[in-house]
């Protein structure tokens, strides 16, 4: 199919060429009709220049260079197509055909311009090779531009669009929690590793303070407040008090202890080097403190729910694991059990053991106050939790740890639940409740809270679910009723004393009318039973019976008769 007109998108504007002289669509791969579209004189004469309109600043192309990227044609594109391609009339039967690079921005141009026809790169050999001479050539082909100014402009325009790309992606917060808790981890074996460093050495001079402080961070700062232990003296007390949480008690016995002390005495050079490593243990103890500090408050804003629920370090960490936190909202809650246990679950797998429950959730508190044999429950329902609480953390426009807290507040019920007995309250009613919450903080009224009033039948049950579960009774009952029948009319082929026994359960079910009837008939021959037995003793006793009570016998008919 031939093309009319090219369309040139590039980091300095859109450019319009019309097509005058077209290859065969047969000997379109030829070297000959390559060659031509290399060669800048010959291709020069195949395209014409229609018109090239500029973007007017760095902002209105990054603005364009979106919408090319997503398929979108815009305000400023259309107004150049139509002032520059013909327009096709209603007596005109042929459309005019318009090459275009993107595939998707070629079914917008013609969704909005229903007179042209696109051409694309993938449905024409032509328009591809059209295209490619264009991107070659357009320095030359395009007027007032110098030497080197797309190809500056291109470096421009991709250093903000990769930019732009960066800002707006969904992972652009999350990446800072997942650099966070990698370089906590990294700080926590650090200071384990320099602090047994710092204990041994200095242990040499002072192997007594070993026993009275334990702590690792304590025990750096009391070791550089020291430093030689013949200058420590009471004068000292109240500030060696104050590196170990104002206790008397600790530092008049580091005090004591330095009196008495077994340790060698050590030149000044080495105390020297004692003293800077003991200094930059404590230094990089303060800083992984600021850094959960930054953790803590980044988790707050980036996954507030998910934080009140779990924590924010064991948050992090799933988040981490998950690569994103729109990879853990997809995982389903079993896949978020086990996360960080992959190299159990498959030697499980592989050796048809059993799996393991859970992987870093076992982390939380939650596990660990649960007992032994409800360890797997709870970490299957806490999974579960996580799971709704990254989903809604993800996905939602205002942070809030509403639903973080009533999640938490569930976990705790379904622990006391396991100990205790008590029943937790149901999952719709902790959500209504959040929810209420929730839209209470941010001053949106419920659009459904005025209707929802009026067919309310008990607290957070509305009137259709209330009917729905009538409906649903009323199926069971009849489904049920409908079985016993079957099932007796089975038994009553198979066994008459099953078929008395069906039949008297069957009266005995029967509606209240019925068991009225029964009593009345009951009741008359009661009555009929006294007037007979009352006649007999009236003979026996001699009186007289009335004439209307006695009965005439029948006489037998002969044979003859």
């Amino acid at each position: 199919m031939s093309v009319d007109y090219l369309l040139h998108e590039s980091s300095v504007g859109y450019a319009i060429f019309a097509v005058r002289l077209q290859s065969d669509t047969v000997g379109a791969r030829t070297k000959e009709v390559q060659d031509a579209h290399n060669d800048l004189s010959r291709f020069g004469k195949m395209v014409q220049l229609v018109s090239f309109a500029p973007f007017q600043g760095a902002s209105q192309a990054l603005e364009n260079a979106n919408d090319v990227s997503e398929g979108i044609m815009s305000d400023y594109l259309q107004t150049v197509l139509e002032s520059n391609l013909p327009k096709s009339g209603k007596k005109e039967k042929k459309k005019v055909s318009l090459g275009v690079g993107d595939r998707n921005l070629a079914g917008s141009i013609k969704a909005g311009f229903p007179g042209i026809e696109c051409e694309t790169p993938e449905t024409s050999e032509l328009c591809a090779d059209l295209l490619r001479g264009l991107r070659m050539h357009a320095e030359k082909l395009l007027k007032n531009l110098q030497t080197g100014d797309i190809s500056r402009a291109q470096l421009g325009l991709g250093h903000a669009y990769s930019r732009a790309k960066v800002k707006f992606s969904v992972q652009k917060n999350d990446n800072h929690i997942i650099q966070a808790i990698a370089t906590i981890d990294h700080l926590d074996k650090a200071v384990n590793t320099f602090s047994m460093r710092v204990r041994e050495w200095y242990g040499w001079h002072f192997p007594e303070l070993i026993r009275i402080v334990s702590e690792n961070h304590k025990y750096a700062l009391c070791a550089l407040f020291i430093g030689d232990k013949k200058t420590l003296s009471e004068e000292r007390l109240h500030e060696l008090a104050a590196l170990v949480d104002d206790d008397e008690t600790t530092a008049r016995a580091i005090i004591e202890a330095a009196r008495v002390s077994m340790g060698q005495d050590i030149s000044a050079t080495d105390m020297d080097n004692v003293m800077i490593f003991a200094k930059r243990t404590a230094d990089l103890h303060k800083y992984r403190k600021s850094l959960g500090n930054y953790l803590v408050a980044k988790m707050g804003i980036v996954a507030p729910n998910l934080a009140a629920l779990i924590g924010e370090t064991v948050g992090a960490r799933l988040i981490s694991h998950a690569g994103s936190l729109t990879n853990l909202a997809k995982y389903p809650a079993s896949t978020v059990q086990i996360l960080g246990a992959e190299k159990a679950l498959f030697r499980a797998l592989k050796t048809k053991g059993n799996t393991p429950k859970y992987g870093l959730i076992y982390h939380s508190s939650f596990i660990g106050r649960a007992g032994l044999k409800n360890k797997g429950r709870i970490s299957r329902f806490l999974a579960n939790k996580t799971s709704i609480a990254s989903r809604i953390d993800n996905f939602s426009m205002q942070p809030t740890r509403k639903f973080g807290e009533a999640l938490k507040g569930q976990v705790e019920e379904r622990l006391r639940f396991y100990a205790e007995g008590i029943n937790p309250t149901k999952n719709e009613d902790a959500m209504k409740a959040a929810m209420d919450a929730t839209l209470a903080d941010i001053n949106i009224d419920d659009p459904t809270a005025a209707g929802a009033e009026e067919e309310v039948a008990a607290p957070g049950v509305s009137g259709n679910a209330t009917e729905q579960k009538q409906r649903k009774e009323k199926k069971k009952k009849s489904k049920s009723a409908d079985a016993d029948t079957e099932m007796a009319d089975a038994d009553a082929t198979a066994d008459p004393k099953a078929a008395k026994k069906a039949e008297k359960k069957r009266k005995k079910e029967e509606p209240a009318n019925g068991a009225m009837d029964v009593d009345e008939e009951a009741a008359e021959k009661k009555l009929k039973k006294e007037k007979k037995e009352k006649r007999k003793s009236d003979v026996l006793a001699g009186g007289e019976v009335p004439d209307e009570q006695i009965k005439p016998k029948k006489k037998k008919k002969s044979k003859a008769e």
